[in-house]
């Protein structure tokens, strides 16, 4: 994906992650070309960092990456003995104790979490290969814009392990649970086809205009009032656990507010 022209000077710009900010619109950018976007604990650190570091003024975050993949998932340097530089080895932490080991993970999610926050609204822009750790990463997203030439695929079960950065949830929330057992089962490509039939992805573009495709959605989000938005997408995101009364009653209590916002009688 092609760098945007005029973009800001970077807030954040270190282990692979670039920040910039222009006035409700942020935009996060994996600038690791040469590898892929591939992920490390690192890089990681630095998205967190990225996600503390949005002013009150973001309404959306884009997340992109510069080169031909999206990401390729963990770097694969993360399974040999010596790991990365000042990082304890994947060998290591399995030879760790049990709290340890919840801990450090922990940590790594906090890198996919907070894109789903109540006050944001995330779209990720992806293109070529996002596997294993990649496609948890989009799937973090609240929406998904992805070029003709993107392959999505959940790798980690392939590896003897599982997928642990948070995309559960939303893959099953999306395409159903039998869908997501078998694309992560068997680890197969799920095509910009597929992806946008399953709901997977919102949209899918020929790759030179994937960048233009974003813009539009984020200007359209940005049409309308930033507190109607935020209220809507709480109620959507709990009706996945709510029962439809107690839906219906969220929908009275969330319009009450608005409207009393809308006359001037909020609190």
């Amino acid at each position: 994906m092609a760098s945007p022209a005029h973009e800001p000077a970077p807030v954040l710009d270190k282990d692979g992650v670039r920040l910039t900010v222009d006035d409700a619109i942020a935009t996060v950018t994996l600038t690791n070309a040469a590898k892929r976007n591939a992920q490390s604990p690192a890089l990681w650190r630095a998205l967190t960092d990225a996600g503390r570091l949005l002013p009150g003024s973001v309404r959306v975050v884009v997340l992109r990456a510069e080169g031909k993949s999206f990401s390729a998932g963990l770097d694969r340097q993360a399974f040999t003995p010596e790991g990365f530089d000042g990082e304890p080895s994947f060998i290591d932490l399995a030879r760790g104790g049990d709290a340890e080991l919840d801990a450090t993970i922990t940590e790594y999610q906090e890198a996919f979490t907070w894109w789903r926050r109540s006050d944001i609204l995330s779209v990720a822009a992806v293109q070529g290969h996002a596997i294993g750790a990649g496609f948890q990463l989009a799937l973090a997203c609240d929406l998904r814009v992805v070029a003709d030439d993107v392959q999505f695929a959940m790798r980690e079960t392939s590896l003897g392990l599982v997928p642990d950065l948070t995309g559960t949830h939303p893959l099953v929330s999306l395409v159903g649970y039998a869908r997501a057992l078998e694309i992560c089962a068997t680890g197969r490509f799920v095509t910009a086809e597929e992806a946008v039939n399953t709901g997977l992805a919102n949209l899918a573009v020929p790759a030179d205009q994937l960048d233009g495709a974003v813009r539009d959605l984020v200007s359209a989000v940005l049409a309308a009032p930033r507190d109607a938005v935020i209220e809507t997408k709480a109620l959507l995101q709990g009706a996945q656990t709510r029962d439809y009364e107690t839906q219906r009653a969220a929908e009275r209590a969330a319009q009450a507010r608005r409207l009393r916002d809308l006359a001037g009688l909020g609190e």
